[in-house]
């Protein structure tokens, strides 16, 4: 099983970073579910998308029904706690699936994954 480490560090709308990510990270959950092991991790201002209730228009990409599915298929959620406390969010309820991490998790996960995408 190859593990995959997906960074966002941008912030889920915007630009099209975190959605391109997620893309992906499902994309891969897919077409080679049984080849594949992903995480996230959430840094900077895409700590913003492990934050439930985001409404978006009919039509639109919605970033948080996109990490649910990455949740459901299996994938692991971090978001970096100081860049959450910095931006004042790391107190709030996350979406189910997605946990506070530190950079030690992160150093950790970056050691043990065999490929490392950032967005």
């Amino acid at each position: 099983m190859q593990k995959i480490l997906i960074i966002i560090n941008d912030a889920p709308y915007g630009t099209e970073k975190a959605y391109n990510a997620l893309r992906m990270a499902i994309t891969l959950q897919k077409e080679h579910s049984d080849k594949v092991e992903i995480k996230i991790f959430l840094l900077a201002d895409a700590v913003n998308c492990g934050l439930p209730n985001q409404k978006t228009p009919n039509g639109f990409y919605n970033i948080e029904r996109m990490l649910k599915v990455v949740v459901k298929n299996g994938g692991e959620i971090k978001s970096c706690g100081g860049c959450s406390e910095a931006r004042g969010i790391d107190k709030l309820e996350f979406i189910e699936g997605v946990k506070l991490s530190n950079m030690k998790e992160f150093a950790q996960w970056t050691v043990e994954c065999d490929k490392v995408l950032t967005f």
